[in-house]
């Protein structure tokens, strides 16, 4: 084939994948229910160079290329579309320097989220982007998708860390936007531009990221309730109320914690309850942290929950946060048909957001879980395929699901995705969130740098 052969000319056969067993594993992520195409080739560039000289090559030649970090999404982000090759940024995995005394580190985009959090650990400092996939995300895709996670209440989603980037346009041109400075108003803020643009304005190449002190002291409270109404009520009173500012807030429905129980072999307290919370206090000391939790722990007793478990010692927290990261795990290995959303409302919302999902279950015929970040009102809701229901069926009553769900969170003043993306998931539906004058500007910028539209086509936007 021409386009492989060109590839390897240009980056080397070392660089290029082409055999249709190994393109099949770049043919999807980890979103469920869309099927993408297999590209005509992955590449793998090690530098910004090569970066640069396979997109000059590809808007040359109009061969649409989408960028892949490590395919962990969940919006079918970097599906390839037809006639695609995949840029796999993995091999860029260098961490390219740490200044202690500026806290930043800058890193490639082939660096697992993890990775970074443990170098910084290691200096006394924190890089506090979390999301629930840490582990296995690479920085690149956080970027990309302005990755949220457990600790947004108090920190920020991904965008409130990036200081600066190296990206390389549609057109092949290198360009560096921001740098180490925690102000900067020269000019546009196009920083904040590409972080979130989903790969479609161009490839990050280099990272420039904030940290911050370690906390001191942590502590987690595992909150049981028998009313999921209460539950979520009580989170915005603690929010606005409580004097206190928990770094995370999470919310478990008993779908959820059964999912995750099963996944993990092991029984999480009081299974009996409708949902459980999870809080995360920090603090500089031991004493501040125990008067706050105890505090709080008294507070949310007389908000209607059943038991207040603190976990304060590493052990501890570590257990009761792998209840709530083991949900998708455990929807993956058990629930495969499924379909996982990303809502997300004000959270003085949320009761009546989830609350509503359970009556849409039960319309359509599916089941369906909720889990997700309280604290800061985004929710996965996820509708699962019932044993024995037929395939048309299920694509049937999920489309009808998908457009209540959409209307109602639109009712409460919600968007359609608080992290995961649009990708080519939710594309269909942005109208309903946007209107055709947001939508305009957005096509504009893309066309102003991705004037040939090689660069992940097809995604965000409405066909």
């Amino acid at each position: 084939m021409r386009i492989v052969d060109e590839l390897i000319q240009l980056l080397g056969v070392e660089n290029v994948k082409f055999d249709p067993e190994e393109l099949e594993k770049y043919s999807h992520d980890e979103t469920s229910g869309v099927e993408g195409h297999i590209p005509l080739a992955v590449v793998f560039p090690t530098s910004t160079e090569q970066v640069s000289a396979i997109l000059r090559w590809a808007n040359e030649r109009r061969v649409p290329v989408v960028p892949r970090g490590a395919g962990t999404g969940l919006s079918a982000g970097a599906v390839p579309t037809k006639d695609s090759i995949v840029v796999s940024l993995e091999r860029m995995n260098r961490i390219v320097e740490f200044d202690e005394e500026n806290m930043t580190i800058t890193v490639e985009p082939g660096v697992i989220t993890g990775e970074i959090q443990k170098i910084a650990e290691e200096h006394g400092l924190f890089y506090a982007g979390d999301p629930a996939s840490s582990e296995s995300s690479s920085i690149g895709g956080n970027v990309a998708e302005n990755a949220g996670g457990v600790k947004v209440i108090k920190y920020g989603p991904t965008s409130f860390h990036v200081l600066g980037l190296e990206v390389v346009l549609p057109t092949g041109e290198i360009v560096t936007f921001g740098g180490k400075t925690l102000k900067n108003v020269t000019g546009y803020d196009l920083v904040r531009l590409f972080v979130g643009s989903e790969g479609t304005l161009g490839i990050v190449t280099k990272i420039v990221l904030r940290l911050v002190p370690k906390p001191k002291c942590a502590a987690v409270l595992l909150v049981p309730f028998r009313d999921i109404e209460d539950a979520l009520l009580c989170v915005p009173k603690v929010l606005s109320q409580s004097g206190v500012l928990p770094a995370s807030i999470e919310f478990m429905d008993k779908a959820s914690s059964e999912m995750a129980s099963r996944f993990l072999n092991e029984s999480i307290p009081n299974p009996e309850a409708e949902c459980h919370l999870i809080f995360e206090l920090e603090s500089t000391n031991k004493q501040s942290l125990t008067r706050e939790y105890i505090e709080l722990g008294e507070k949310l007793m007389q908000m209607k929950a059943l038991e207040v478990y603190i976990a304060d010692n590493r052990t501890q927290r570590m257990k009761v946060w792998r209840f709530r990261k083991a949900i998708a795990e455990g929807i993956i290995a058990f629930r495969p048909t499924h379909c996982m959303e990303d809502v997300v409302v004000p959270t003085a919302n949320m009761p009546k957001l989830v609350v509503s999902t359970y009556d849409i279950a039960r319309r359509y015929e599916l089941e369906v879980l909720n889990f997700g970040h309280v604290g800061d009102g985004n929710v996965h809701v996820t509708f699962l395929k019932p044993d024995g229901m037929n395939d048309d069926v299920w694509k049937r009553s999920l489309e009808r699901a998908l457009e209540e769900l959409y209307r109602i969170t639109v009712q409460l003043e919600g968007s359609l995705t608080g992290e995961h993306g649009v990708g080519l998931k939710r594309k269909k539906y942005l109208s309903m969130f946007l209107g055709e004058e947001e939508i305009t500007i957005m096509r504009n910028l893309k066309k102003l740098f991705d004037p040939n539209n090689i660069l992940n086509p097809g995604k965000i936007f409405p066909d």
